[in-house]
């Protein structure tokens, strides 16, 4: 799954869901990818949250073959900013 096609899922999904934050996905050279009360942008602005991993895992962790914690507590994400925002993010992939 590149970049390009994990955005377009996550703008597929956008609508379905509200989300009052701004967390930023940081996959390196590959690009970022914002979400935000105003939608799904690839623009690399200040958001709440920033949650660095590579594409691969990003891809996994948006159709559930990577839960949050565990990529958490095996170093395949980071998170630097408020870690709630982040806990809204594991909430909504459980539902």
């Amino acid at each position: 799954m590149t970049i390009d096609d994990i955005f377009a899922l996550m703008q597929a999904g956008a609508s379905k869901v509200a989300f009052e934050d701004r967390l930023k996905f940081d996959c390196g050279s590959d690009g970022v990818i914002l979400l935000s009360p105003d939608g799904v942008s690839r623009d690399d602005a200040d958001a709440d949250c920033t949650i660095r991993m590579s594409t691969e895992n990003l891809g996994k962790l948006l159709t559930g073959k990577l839960n949050p914690m565990t990529g958490l507590a095996l170093g395949k994400l980071k998170i630097s900013g408020n870690p709630a925002v982040a806990m809204k993010l594991a909430s909504l992939l459980k539902g």
